[in-house]
């Protein structure tokens, strides 16, 4: 099959060379008839995926750093901002398959306290701007209200500018007793200063005697954590074809299983999310867990 799948493509690339071919090729490849028809078998092809998902065990958790809005942005020939509001599209898009699988949690990476410090100005307020949009949105969208999405933010949000955080506790209080899908995005944040805070705050409590050495051990870290009252991610999904978490998570993904996909985040599509999920359960199943 993959000899004749060679044999296929040379045969295609040899008839390209001529015009007489090449032009009726270029004019059908950007029909609509194409668009349509690739749209119509991709929708195809995720629905069975999404059957066969369903008759697996669906992860709990599912964690995504969001990654390559920048170089989607280059690789179209566009300015960084809008691969940014691409970015922010396609989250909504994924909140909607992450309520159609009923996955309980999902936990987003959206801004680091690295990238606080390195962005430019200007990129920054772009990014504050959409995340303020974001929030607002979340707000007027229907199915975080019937699906009871409860919204939360995780990280040094001291370090966010005064609209952000009031789009934050609008947000957090809006959906505070909501008791569908936690919805968490976590902004300004960065594992190894969380960790350290969690550690200091136990520190200070050991020192005023509130507690004893004994009482330390991986639940009361694990409670003090940002992401605190949260089970472990499940999957840790990151896009872009980098394959590091980047300080996301480091405590609570100490079991996670990792998935690293190629495509840039604003590119993800529910193939992706399905494919993701799929290889997630084909481990747990190899494994015997």
């Amino acid at each position: 099959m993959g000899w004749l799948g060679r044999s296929i493509d040379a045969t295609a690339k040899w008839l390209l060379k001529f015009r007489i071919i090449r032009t009726p090729a270029r004019w059908l490849a950007n029909s609509r008839f194409a668009w349509s028809f690739v749209s119509r078998t991709d929708r195809v092809r995720a629905n069975r995926l999404r059957d066969r998902v369903y008759q697996d065990e669906i992860p709990q958790h599912v964690s995504i750093i969001m990654d390559g809005n920048r170089r989607f942005a280059k690789n179209e020939g566009l300015d960084s901002s809008i691969g940014h509001r691409y970015g922010k599209q396609k989250l909504e898009e994924v909140m909607d398959w992450v309520l159609e699988l009923d996955i309980p949690y999902l936990t987003v990476y959206a801004l680091s306290t690295e990238n606080v410090v390195n962005r430019t100005e200007n990129e920054l307020e772009v990014l504050f701007d959409l995340y303020v949009e974001g929030l607002e949105d979340l707000l007027k969208n229907e199915r975080i209200f019937s699906n009871r999405v409860k919204v939360q933010i995780a990280g040094h949000k001291e370090l966010l500018p005064v609209n952000v955080i009031d789009a934050i506790e609008k947000a957090e209080k809006a959906t505070s007793e909501h008791d569908g899908c936690v919805f968490t995005i976590c902004l300004a944040y960065g594992s190894r200063e969380e960790i350290l805070a969690a550690v200091r705050s136990i520190a200070i409590d050991h020192a005023s005697g509130d507690v004893s050495i004994e009482e330390i051990d991986e639940k009361l870290i694990s409670k003090r954590l940002y992401t605190g009252g949260l089970p472990d991610p499940d999957l840790i999904i990151r896009t872009s074809g980098e394959e590091r978490i980047s300080n996301f998570l480091l405590w609570q993904a100490a079991y996670s299983e990792l998935y690293f996909t190629d495509v840039f985040w604003p590119s993800f599509s529910k193939i992706d999310f399905l494919n993701a999920i799929e290889s997630y359960q084909n481990r747990r199943r190899r494994f015997g867990e």
